[in-house]
């Protein structure tokens, strides 16, 4: 419920595209928020109240760049605690993780899907009332990290495991490790956990929790013939903690040359000359590197020349409703064809339906996963799941 005398939810849009802010001013009036828009610094400060709901914020203003603005809203402790989505054309990485480090609740790509623009202004709303609600009080930035740190001190997360199929025959190739925290606060979302994680500086700590937890699991239950996919991110490459990091590994007798490391988009290489240092490292120690989200807008050929990856996997919005689109197909097409030449492995993230699932196998992609095929479990079945893919074949 909006803090409004007319219950109506205050949304400022900060633009200098008058196209643009006349479109999504109706769109939004008609859905029945309370809009104003302001095209620079000056007529935004004017114009953010303690009961503003929401802020669209673009990168490019009149008379200042949109990331300086954002981090002076969120520094305030006046407004501070609206939530500020950032819309913009650009769309790389590093753009996208600046503006989580100063406090962006959102980025949404220009041009964009207007139904899909209020459903993530309404989930950014729900979120920050319930941070608002659940977690914050005078104290709100100290509970916040004090709840991390109990997540991370008394290893309070527990893996999930989504399978990975190989085409060619159909085959079991491996499981992605994903991470599901133990809290009854909002910190419960992952997502939202791993954002406050990157934003109060407990990302490493997290992430290597996280591998612990999966590795500790997985030992247990994977034999040789069965990869496992870990999330990596850049950070934690760039690091001092290799010798750390391996010890995990050989700890559990789990034979890095089974291991995948897959490259996440949370976060931007701060120093690619070092990340590609470290890599080599890791590499020689016999890990494997996966590249995610590969056509989606985050990982360009450029990044996969220069990391040399054993495995891409193709972002899960290029294969959803593939069947559908004949410009989704040219791009798998050019992937596919891009990965054969060069002995790379290709993936099809986010496979949900028959079709999706049929094209990609008849395009040549090399292996999938999605809901479609399984879900992720806390428990990995290695016998339920071969009778399935005998089934299957």
């Amino acid at each position: 419920m909006s803090n409004n005398s007319n219950n109506k939810k205050k949304i400022l849009i900060i633009d200098n595209d008058k196209s643009i802010t006349t479109m999504l001013s109706m769109l939004l009036v008609t859905r029945g928020y309370e809009v104003t828009v302001a095209d620079s610094e000056e007529n935004a400060l004017e114009n953010i109240t303690t009961h503003t709901d929401l802020i669209l914020l673009d990168l490019i203003l009149n008379d200042r760049d949109g990331f300086e603005l954002c981090s002076q809203i969120k520094k305030s402790e006046e407004v501070g605690h609206i939530p500020v989505v950032i819309l913009s054309t650009k769309y790389n990485s590093s753009d996208i993780i600046q503006a989580l480090y100063l406090g962006a609740d959102d980025y949404i790509r220009k041009p964009f899907e207007f139904e899909e623009l209020v459903a993530r202004m309404e989930a950014v709303m729900r979120r920050g009332k319930l941070f608002k609600n659940g977690m914050e009080d005078e104290n709100g930035d100290e509970n916040i990290v004090l709840e991390l740190r109990k997540i991370i001190d008394e290893g309070k997360v527990v893996p999930f495991f989504q399978p990975i199929f190989k085409l060619q025959p159909f085959s079991l190739l491996g499981f992605e490790a994903l991470c599901r925290p133990k809290t009854n606060t909002i910190l419960v979302n992952p997502e939202i956990l791993f954002k406050a994680a990157l934003q109060y500086g407990c990302y490493q700590d997290l992430e290597i929790l996280s591998w612990k937890k999966a590795i500790e699991y997985a030992s247990e239950y994977l034999t040789d013939f069965e990869k496992l996919f870990l999330n990596c991110n850049p950070y934690l490459v760039e690091g001092s903690k290799f010798l750390t990091i391996k010890s995990l590994f050989e700890e559990h007798k789990v034979n890095a040359e089974n291991v995948v490391l897959e490259i996440t988009e949370r976060s931007a290489i701060k120093d690619p000359k070092l990340f590609y240092e470290h890599l080599k490292r890791y590499k020689e120690g016999g890990f494997k590197f996966a590249v995610d989200d590969v056509g989606g807008g985050y990982a360009s050929i450029e990044s996969i020349v220069e990391t040399k990856p054993e495995i891409v996997k193709v972002d899960q919005h290029i294969i959803r409703y593939i069947d559908k689109d004949d410009i989704k197909v040219s791009i798998v097409k050019f992937i596919i064809a891009f990965c054969k030449e060069n002995g790379i492995l290709s993936i099809a993230e986010g496979i949900e339906r028959k079709e999706e699932l049929e094209l990609v196998m008849e395009l040549g992609i090399d292996a999938v996963q999605g809901y479609y095929l399984a879900r992720p479990n806390a428990n990995i079945d290695l016998d339920k799941i071969h009778k399935e893919i005998a089934a299957f074949n």
